[in-house]
């Protein structure tokens, strides 16, 4: 009886020894525990314990059915891709755990909005663009008809190089009291010719008029052919201005001002250029931000 139990002590330091802790193959108490110890104490004799081996576990694989904690979703499906453009890198930075919000960080901007920020965001301004010029078309088909239906035959317009937004405008009448009509009929001259040339945000801004021939002075007829009136610049421009307006209101510019045809030998026949005009006209409007425009009294017209 003793030398039995020496040998179940023996047997059950052995099994301690060898015993997976993560797979105990007995509990503690219990009859059965004695006769698996007697029998696990027979297979000792014969050869020694071998615990039976234990199925591996391939991470992500299709038997592995209930991963264990800390493998969800990610472990078995790759980490979703940042989408390209401003949108994906938004979704990706919203979606998914801090790794793949630090890697959307990372990449920054998808191609398609570096190309719209490259591009200053185009898509807008060309829209815009084309507004612009569809009102300037529409407006300037209209002024074309109102002149042509005008009964005094006042002014008459060509196209330059058939140019909707590039006129020249033929002014065929002034006051015939003024000096100015008297040096038209004595130099057999039938109109004063202007260029008119719209922008593109006309009729919200004023058109560049200059006079092209003859050559005037006085008149506020400048160098160049530049005209000093008021609502020829941006601070005195309406858009419900017409050009058959504001060719009436130069026309009476002309005759208060004096003006007269130049018969100086040399100097009528120097032509206006459009570059000095330009200039002339920059210099002008500038002097009269700073200082003023001086408005005449309504019975001087």
């Amino acid at each position: 009886m003793a030398t039995l139990l020496r040998k179940i002590g023996l047997i059950r330091l052995h099994n301690r020894d060898t015993e997976d802790p993560k797979h105990p193959h007995h509990h503690r108490g219990g009859g059965g525990q004695q006769s698996a110890s007697l029998r696990l104490g027979k297979g000792a004799k014969s050869g020694g314990h071998k615990p039976p081996p234990q199925p591996q576990q391939q991470p992500g694989g299709a038997g592995d059915a209930s991963p264990g904690p800390g493998k969800g979703r990610r472990a078995a499906e790759p980490a979703p891709q940042p989408a390209a453009g401003a949108a994906g890198a938004a979704g990706a930075a919203g979606s998914g755990g801090p790794r793949e919000r630090a890697a959307g960080a990372r990449a920054g901007p998808g191609p398609a909005a570096a190309a719209a920020a490259a591009s200053g965001g185009s898509l807008v301004p060309a829209a815009r663009q084309q507004h612009c010029t569809q009102v300037r078309s529409r407006r300037l088909m209209k002024e074309l008809q109102d002149i042509a239906r005008l009964s005094d035959r006042f002014i008459s317009v060509e196209l330059v190089d058939e140019s909707l937004f590039d006129w020249n405008v033929k002014l065929h009448q002034v006051d015939k009291d003024s000096v100015l009509w008297q040096d038209m009929k004595e130099t057999n001259t039938e109109f004063i010719l202007l260029n008119l040339t719209f922008p593109d945000n006309f009729p919200f801004s004023p058109p560049f008029m200059r006079v092209l021939s003859p050559r005037l002075e006085n008149g506020y007829v400048l160098d160049g052919g530049a005209i000093c009136m008021e609502l020829l610049t941006p601070r005195g421009w309406s858009s419900a201005y017409t050009v058959e307006a504001v060719m009436r209101q130069f026309a009476a510019s002309l005759v208060k001002g004096q003006g007269r045809i130049c018969r100086k030998a040399g100097k009528s026949k120097k032509s206006f250029s459009r570059k000095e005009a330009e200039a002339t006209f920059k210099s002008l409007v500038k002097t009269h931000e700073k200082y003023g425009w001086v408005t005449p009294p309504v019975s001087d017209g």
